[in-house]
């Protein structure tokens, strides 16, 4: 009898999408050989699963959660090939639960997070089971676990799942994360980095590299003005100034009051709750940009 290594369990495994026990029985009936073992799977009651790994998956959505200390959160990708599933609330809710089990488990990758429990089970095995109930293949495209220690965690979902982000938040009181005025604040700034996009939520965190690239260009732009080379540094800076409040978040002017920006913005808040609250950092997701 041929050995059935780990190696070849996994192989079948994602040929299939199929239970790693059940991969494991099938290669051993096959005595290894992986054509028959994909042929006995089909038969044990997974052949839909086998047929659908194939199929494009260009459509679902983008899920998050937030822990009920606002903590510990997640956001999460899960593509399906159709719209009409990528709406469907048994499809967006499971999108959901997987979130919810990245910001638990904390796993390193896609792998490691369908080894994950879940429902008594694996999450692999239940993403096995929704391709079945709902008959589409279905693929966890990426996650992020998100985490605000010493803070809390916001977020925004827009245009039905397609568009998604979290926001972590530094504050000087945990009470604060309970208070009205901070829920709406953060729901504010959440909003914001989904309508704007930002590169960075402050301007220390622009990678180093974008800021070259940036300057280059205006150096460049700023050289056509044939003006001596001083004026030429001092409209580059300019513009790259420009560039930051363009494009970091604390620094943008607010959607929704654009004569505050998002750091006044917090200024405010803190006032009002008598303490410290700063924008640190934030995860955003547009549903297909993942590598």
């Amino acid at each position: 009898m041929a050995q059935v290594t780990a190696a070849l369990v996994k192989q079948l495994r994602e040929m299939t999408d199929s239970p790693m026990m059940e991969c494991k029985k099938a290669l051993v009936e096959a005595d290894g050989d992986i054509e028959k073992a994909v042929d006995i799977l089909r038969t044990m009651g997974v052949a839909k699963a086998v047929k659908r790994a194939g199929r494009d998956t260009n459509e679902g959505t983008i899920a998050t959660y937030v822990s009920d200390d606002a903590k510990v959160g997640a956001i999460l990708e899960l593509t399906c090939e159709t719209d009409f599933v990528g709406t469907n609330p048994k499809f967006t809710g499971f999108a959901a639960e997987l979130a919810q089990v990245v910001a638990t488990s904390d796993p390193a990758d896609v792998e490691a997070l369908k080894a994950c429990p879940m429902n008594g089970a694996t999450v692999g095995d239940e993403l096995t089971e929704m391709i079945h109930v709902i008959g589409e293949n279905m693929k966890i495209a990426r996650f992020q676990r998100v985490s605000a220690a010493d803070g809390a965690l916001g977020g925004y979902i827009h245009l039905g799942g397609k568009l998604a982000d979290l926001v972590a938040f530094k504050l000087s009181d945990d009470a604060f994360a309970a208070s009205a005025e901070f829920k709406a604040f953060a729901h504010d700034v959440a909003m914001q980095v989904a309508a704007a996009a930002p590169v960075a939520a402050r301007r220390d965190d622009v990678p180093a590299d974008v800021i070259d690239h940036e300057l280059a260009i205006y150096k460049a732009q700023a050289a056509e003005s044939g003006k001596p080379e001083a004026i030429q540094e001092r409209m580059a800076q300019g513009r790259l100034e420009k560039y930051f409040k363009e494009n970091v978040l604390t620094e943008q002017e607010f959607v929704k009051d654009g004569s505050l920006t998002i750091s006044q913005l917090a200024q405010k808040v803190s006032k009002t709750l008598g303490g410290q609250v700063e924008v640190m950092s934030f995860v955003r997701y547009t549903f297909g940009d993942a590598e």
